[in-house]
């Protein structure tokens, strides 16, 4: 299985404010749906609730701690391992947040798609830290602001650097 992370994010790596996105841009909605569609994604139950319905199209796995927790049109788990198995083994997994799921699943994760708003928020929530060590950028394409998007964006790819033996590091450049 692959595991990938969708995210979006503003200059200072905000993923969210109170459960919602502190943003609207509309191209970053389509950009999201494109990469997720007809693959399995994963997110928390916040994640969930703040969408508000199962995403068509995409086979809908939900991560919680509560055991009672029921969400119509999805598949409701409450670890990693049984999120894994209950996704397609040949699928690409769509990690799509929130930051608790993220922190978890960096780790094992080797794709990341990230939408980078750039303009600085308010909000409460944050994607984790990660080393420029670790991840390099393969493709990055530069949005200005737009009639319809009232902030500049980029949509990034960062694919994870070949773990070397001996907890050596590739150098690299910032990420970012």
């Amino acid at each position: 299985m692959i595991l990938s992370i969708v995210v979006a994010m503003d200059q200072n790596g905000l993923i969210g404010a109170n459960n919602r996105l502190p943003w609207h841009i509309p191209a970053d909605l389509r950009h999201f749906k494109a990469l997720t569609m007809g693959h399995p994604i994963l997110m928390g139950r916040r994640t969930h609730e703040s969408i508000g319905r199962p995403l068509p199209g995409r086979q809908n796995i939900v991560l919680t701690n509560r055991r009672d927790y029921a969400a119509d049109g999805c598949t409701v788990v409450h670890e990693i391992e049984a999120a894994l198995k209950a996704a397609d083994a040949d699928a690409e997994l769509m990690v799509v947040g929130g930051a608790t799921v993220f922190a978890q699943l960096l780790p094992r994760v080797e794709t990341i798609h990230m939408t980078r708003v750039h303009h600085a928020f308010e909000g409460d929530t944050f994607f984790p830290a990660i080393s420029p060590e670790d991840w390099r950028e393969t493709v990055r394409r530069d949005f200005a602001v737009d009639e319809n998007n009232r902030f500049a964006y980029s949509f990034v790819r960062l694919e994870r650097r070949p773990r070397l033996s001996g907890g050596c590091k590739t150098p690299g450049r910032a990420v970012g």
